[in-house]
């Protein structure tokens, strides 16, 4: 076999597997669903405390491990091959992108009086936003309008993923179409955060922006929401206005460091997504332990390990005169 053959055979081989996960996401969904439904306490606390966790780490090693499985995602591919084809410009990117971002800390937060103890409503949620990946489909090219666009995950990717550690392909999309002219997290991952915040990334007027607000308050909204518990649908304004002080403090912070330290678009975002990923581990880490029944103990290896993969990635993403200097 030549070595041009050899690596198509290869390529298709990674292909197979792609598509072969990419199935059993949407069957495992499924699954959930009905799981969801007729077994809501077991299946929110593995869901919620040991499935969900993985997530982050997953996000600094390459967002394109989770993109190329995600179930949504594979929802939004099948019917964009029937819809109308339309790209998404860089300024109506950024513009659903806040409507994602909505999303995002209006279902988080949710999870308090819903989603955390209701198995049936977030089942219906699910089923709804799937709903929302497939009528996308329809109206944009390929993952334009829901996975490049409203996803309220991909803030979050954007964040996380904005180094990768690892280079993962992008199977779903092959060749490219340019369905997002600018900023798509698959394209050019290191460029996405740039492109949300638009042409104020080149001095603090970032801090501003949609996207920019979101990065800042993003350590914060996750204290805010580890410092609440559980309750009835009742507490939800309380939920909210907790949340929300805690997010405008992290604001603040941030805005602050990066006036008096001078620290541009690129360093902050990434300064920021670090903060963020050690408090999630920090503060879901007993609950990781509880959910897969672990040893009280682990809950320290937990946010060991995840503190020095935060350092090991911060170390690799930050721009070498950086690295140097610390060196």
């Amino acid at each position: 076999m030549t070595p041009a053959r050899a690596d198509a055979a290869t390529a298709g081989s990674g292909q197979a597997l792609w598509t072969v996960a990419q199935v059993m996401g949407v069957v495992l969904t499924v699954v959930l669903l009905g799981a969801l439904w007729w077994a809501p306490t077991q299946t929110l606390a593995l869901l919620w405390n040991a499935v969900i966790p993985i997530l982050p780490a997953v996000f600094l090693v390459n967002p394109a491990i989770w993109r190329n499985v995600c179930p949504l995602a594979t929802l939004n591919m099948l019917t964009a091959p029937f819809g109308q084809q339309r790209k998404l410009e860089a300024e109506g990117a950024r513009w659903f992108g806040v409507v994602g971002i909505v999303l995002l800390v209006v279902m988080v937060p949710a999870r308090r009086f819903l989603f955390n103890v209701h198995g049936p409503t977030l089942a219906i949620t699910i089923v709804a936003v799937a709903v929302l990946a497939l009528l996308l489909g329809l109206a944009f090219a390929t993952k334009a309008g829901f996975c490049n666009a409203l996803c309220p995950v991909l803030p979050v990717e954007k964040l996380y993923g904005q180094r990768p550690l690892l280079n993962v392909g992008n199977p779903r999309c092959l060749p490219c179409n340019l369905c997002t002219r600018k900023g798509c997290q698959d394209l050019t991952p290191e460029k996405a955060v740039g492109v949300a915040l638009g042409a104020r990334r080149s001095s603090s007027r970032w801090l501003v922006t949609p996207y920019g607000a979101f990065a800042a308050a993003f350590p914060g909204f996750i204290v805010g929401y580890y410092t609440t518990t559980d309750g009835i649908l009742s507490t939800a304004p309380d939920v909210y206005l907790h949340v929300a002080l805690y997010s405008a403090v992290s604001y603040v912070i941030a805005v602050a460091v990066v006036l008096l330290a001078r620290l541009a678009a690129e360093r902050s975002t990434l300064l920021l997504a670090a903060a963020a990923v050690a408090l999630y581990y920090w503060f879901a880490a007993p609950a990781i332990a509880t959910a897969l029944v672990l040893p009280t103990w682990w809950v320290i290896g937990v946010r060991v390990a995840s503190v020095s993969l935060v350092l090991f990635w911060l170390m690799r993403a930050m721009p070498p005169e950086v690295r140097a200097a610390a060196a």
